[in-house]
C-alpha cells in the first residue's frame, strides 16, 4: 500500500494552524502578566474552543506556560530558542547585506567597525573602485577613537570621567591640522553626537576623506558597532545621512534591538 500524498486541503489546514499559533503567541507577547483564555480569544479573534485547543498543544511543547487554570503566558522554550539564535548571530553577519545595499545606493565606501580599547577596528567593508576613493585602512585596521566618526559614537556613550581618562591615556594625538587634540573641543563634539544621534569625521583622520557614522545596538540596547560612510571630502552628501541611520537601525533590529523601527 503506497503512502498517500497530502492533499491541498490538508496543507491549507496545517498552515492555518500555524497562523493561529502565531496569533496566540503574538497576543501573549503583548501582556507582561498571565492572560486569561477569554482575553486571548478576543485579541486573536479566535473562538475560545479553538484557542484553548491550540494553547494546550503549546503548553505541552513548553512554548506557553499555564500559570493557573485558564491563564497563560509565554513559555521558557521560546527563551531557549531565542538564545540559540542570538548565539549564532554576529554583527558582521547581520550587517553585510544591509551594507551592500547602502553601498549600491551611495556608490561610496561603507565601513563596519567595533571598539577595542582605545581604538576602533574595521571588521568589514563594502566598496568598489567607482567610489573614487582609495581605501586607507584595510579590514582589521585600527584608528583612534577621537579621530573617527564611529570612535566618537563610542566615546559619546562613555561617562565624562571615562572620556577624560581616555584623553589622558592617549594624549589626544592628532594626524593632521583638522584632528581634535584638545579635551574641551572633544567634549563639545561628543555633546553634539549625543544630541544628533550620529557622528562625523571632517578630515580628522585622513585629509581629503570625510565620514559620518550611526550606531548599531544589540538586543540589550548596548552600542556594539558603528556603520559609516567614507567619501572624498567634496563628495559626501547630506542626503545619505537619513539612509545611513535607517540602515544602522535595520541592523540593530535584526540583532533584537526594539528601540528603533
Amino acid at each position: 500500500m503506497t503512502k498517500m500524498e497530502p492533499t491541498q486541503e490538508s496543507g491549507k489546514t496545517s498552515i492555518q494552524v500555524i497562523e493561529r499559533m502565531n496569533l496566540l503567541l503574538d497576543a501573549l507577547a503583548k501582556y507582561p502578566d498571565p492572560v486569561s483564555l477569554k482575553e486571548l480569544s478576543q485579541v486573536s479573534n479566535l473562538h475560545p474552543s479553538t484557542a484553548h485547543r491550540i494553547l494546550n498543544d503549546l503548553v505541552t511543547t513548553r512554548f506557553v506556560d499555564r500559570v493557573e487554570p485558564g491563564t497563560y503566558r509565554l513559555g521558557m522554550r521560546l527563551l531557549e530558542l531565542g538564545n540559540v539564535v542570538k548565539s549564532r548571530l554576529s554583527v558582521r553577519e547581520a550587517a553585510l547585506d544591509f551594507m551592500r545595499g547602502l553601498h549600491r545606493r551611495t556608490q561610496q565606501t561603507i565601513n563596519l567597525s567595533v571598539r577595542q580599547g582605545d581604538e576602533i577596528v574595521y571588521i568589514d567593508r563594502a566598496f568598489s573602485e567607482r567610489s573614487g576613493m582609495q581605501v586607507v585602512r584595510a579590514i582589521g585596521g585600527r584608528a583612534p577613537l577621537h579621530l573617527t566618526s564611529t570612535g566618537k559614537l563610542f566615546l559619546s556613550v562613555d561617562e565624562s570621567k571615562a572620556v577624560r581618562a581616555y584623553a589622558t591615556r592617549t594624549g589626544l594625538a592628532g594626524h593632521n591640522k583638522n584632528s581634535i587634540t584638545e579635551l574641551s573641543r572633544l567634549e563639545r563634539e561628543l555633546a553634539l553626537v549625543r544630541t544628533r544621534g550620529y557622528a562625523r569625521d571632517n578630515e580628522e583622520l585622513e585629509l581629503g576623506v570625510r565620514c559620518m557614522a550611526a550606531g548599531i545596538r544589540d538586543d540589550s540596547g548596548k552600542l556594539i558597532a558603528g556603520l559609516s560612510i567614507s567619501a572624498p571630502a567634496d563628495r559626501l552628501q547630506e542626503e545619505w545621512l537619513e539612509d545611513l541611520i535607517h540602515t544602522a537601525n535595520q541592523i540593530s533590529a535584526t540583532l533584537g534591538y526594539v528601540g528603533v523601527t
